[in-house]
C-alpha cells in the first residue's frame, strides 16, 4: 500500500508536467504533419534541422534542470528567501545560455550543406534552422520559469499555458504554410516563423501570470533582497545543471547524430526515422514527466534528510516506469502500421516506418527506466557518475553498435535502432543499480 500511495502522489505531481511535455512535443509534431502534406523532402528537411538543433537546445533544457532541483530543496525546508533567490539566478544563467546557443546556431546553418544530406533537403533546412534558432531563447527562458513552479509542486500552471500554446501554433501554421486568408505561402519557413511567434507569447503571458498568482507573486516579492546573482549560488546551480545538460545533450546528441547517419542512405529512409522517432518521442515524454516528477519529489525528501521516503518514491516510480513501460510497447507493436500514416503518404516511407516502430516498441522498457533512473538519481544530487554511465551507453554501446549495423551489414536505419535498443538498455541497467547501490548504503 506504501508503494501504491507513493506511486499515486507522484503520478499526481508528474500528471501535468506529462501533459506539458506533450503539448511541447506535440507543436513539433504537427509542423512534422503539416509541412509533410507538401512533400517528404519537406519532411525530411524538418528532421535535418531538429536533429542538427536538439543537441545544443537539450543541452540549454538540462540547465533549466538545476532551478526544479534546487528551488525543490529549499522548498523542503521551508526556505522561501532561498526559493526566490535559486529562481533569480537560475533564470538568469539559463536566459545567458539560451542567447549563446540561439547565436550559435544561427550562426552554423551553412554547416547544413556539407552533412552528406540531398542538396533539395539542406536548402530547404537552412532557414527553418535560423528561425529555430531565434525561437530556443523565449522557449528555454519559459521552460526555466517552468522548472521554477514545478520546484515548487505547482505543476498544472505551465501545463495550461502549453495548452493555450497549441492552438495558437496550428492556427499560424495554417495561415503561414499554406498561405490561406491571403497570407503568403512560405511552407517551411511559415512553421518556423509559427513556432517562434508561439513561444514569444506563451513566454509572455507565463511571466505575466507569475505576477498575478498570489503563491508566486510572494516569491517575486522578495526579490528586493535576494535577487542578487552571486558566485556560490551559480556554482551549484553549475554543479547540478553541468551534469544533467551533459546527460540529456547525450542522449540526445547520439538520436541526432543517428539521424544525420540516416540522411547519408537517402530522403525516403530519413523521412521514415522521422515518423518514428517522433512517435517515440511522444511516448518518451510521459516516462520523461514521470522521471522530472519522481526527481522533484525525491529532491524535497533530501532536503529534509528523509532517506525512507527517498526509497519509496524512487522504488515506486521505478515500478511505474516498467509498467508504463510495457503498455508503450503493446501500443506500438499493435497500431505499428496505423500512427505512420498521420504523417504522409508515400508508401515506401510508410512501410519502412511500420518496421522502425517493432524496434521503438522493443525499447520501450529500457526507455521508460532509464530516464527514472536518471532522474531519481538527480534529486539526490548524483549526476557525475550517472553522466559517465550515459556516455557509454549512447556512445560506447549505441552509436557504434548503429554503426555497425547500419552500414557493415547493410541494415539500413533499421540497423541504428538496433543501436538504439542496445544503448537504452545499458543506460536503464546501470543507472538504476546505482540508484539502489545508494540507498543500500543508507540502509534502504
Amino acid at each position: 500500500m506504501s508503494m501504491r500511495k507513493e506511486a499515486t502522489r507522484t503520478w499526481k505531481l508528474s500528471g501535468p508536467i506529462i501533459l506539458g511535455e506533450l503539448t511541447q512535443i506535440a507543436l513539433g509534431i504537427i509542423d512534422n504533419i503539416m509541412v509533410g502534406a507538401i512533400s517528404y523532402r519537406h519532411l525530411a528537411a524538418a528532421a535535418l534541422v531538429i536533429s542538427v538543433i536538439n543537441i545544443p537546445f537539450v543541452l540549454g533544457i538540462g540547465m533549466t534542470m538545476s532551478v526544479s532541483q534546487t528551488v525543490s530543496m529549499a522548498h523542503g525546508r521551508k526556505d522561501g528567501f532561498r526559493v526566490s533567490h535559486y529562481l533569480y539566478n537560475g533564470f538568469i544563467v539559463c536566459t545567458l545560455l539560451a542567447v549563446i546557443i540561439a547565436v550559435v546556431l544561427a550562426m552554423s546553418k551553412g554547416i547544413l550543406f556539407h552533412l552528406g544530406q540531398d542538396p533539395e533537403v539542406a536548402r530547404l533546412a537552412a532557414p527553418f534552422l535560423e528561425l529555430m534558432a531565434w525561437s530556443t531563447i523565449p522557449m528555454l527562458m519559459f521552460i526555466a520559469l517552468k522548472q521554477f513552479t514545478d520546484g515548487l509542486e505547482r505543476t498544472r500552471t505551465a501545463m495550461l499555458l502549453s495548452f493555450f500554446a497549441l492552438p495558437i501554433n496550428i492556427f499560424l501554421n495554417w495561415l503561414l504554410i499554406f498561405g490561406n486568408w491571403g497570407f503568403p505561402r512560405l511552407e517551411l519557413i511559415g512553421a518556423g516563423i509559427g513556432t517562434l511567434i508561439t513561444r514569444i507569447l506563451i513566454l509572455i503571458v507565463f511571466i505575466i501570470v507569475l505576477n498575478k498568482h498570489r503563491i508566486f507573486r510572494r516569491y517575486l516579492a522578495l526579490g528586493r533582497n535576494q535577487w542578487k546573482l552571486k558566485i556560490a549560488t551559480i556554482k551549484e546551480l553549475l554543479y547540478i545543471g553541468i551534469p544533467s545538460s551533459l546527460q540529456v545533450s547525450l542522449e540526445s546528441g547520439a538520436f541526432a547524430v543517428s539521424a544525420i547517419l540516416i540522411g547519408t542512405l537517402g530522403a525516403v529512409q530519413l523521412a521514415a526515422h522521422q515518423i518514428a522517432i517522433s512517435c517515440a518521442t511522444i511516448a518518451f515524454m510521459v516516462s520523461w514527466g514521470l522521471a522530472q516528477g519522481g526527481s522533484i519529489r525525491v529532491s524535497n525528501a533530501w532536503g529534509r534528510n528523509n532517506w525512507k521516503e527517498i526509497s519509496a518514491i524512487g522504488k515506486s516510480t521505478l515500478g511505474s516506469a516498467v509498467i508504463y513501460g510495457i503498455c508503450g510497447a503493446l501500443v506500438f507493436i499493435l497500431f505499428r502500421n496505423e500512427l505512420p500514416k498521420a504523417f504522409g503518404k508515400n508508401k515506401e516511407v510508410l512501410s519502412l516506418a511500420a518496421l522502425l516502430m517493432v524496434y521503438a516498441a522493443i525499447f520501450q522498457i529500457s526507455d521508460a527506466t532509464q530516464a527514472v533512473g536518471a532522474g531519481i538519481s538527480r534529486g539526490i544530487k548524483d549526476v557525475k557518475i550517472p553522466t559517465l554511465f550515459i556516455a557509454i551507453a549512447y556512445w560506447v554501446v549505441g552509436i557504434p553498435l548503429g554503426c555497425l549495423m547500419a552500414f557493415h551489414f547493410k541494415m539500413g536505419a533499421p540497423g541504428m535502432w538496433i543501436g538504439f535498443v542496445g544503448g537504452l538498455t545499458f543506460s536503464s541497467i546501470s543507472l538504476n543499480r546505482r540508484f539502489f547501490r545508494k540507498l543500500k548504503a543508507q540502509g534502504h
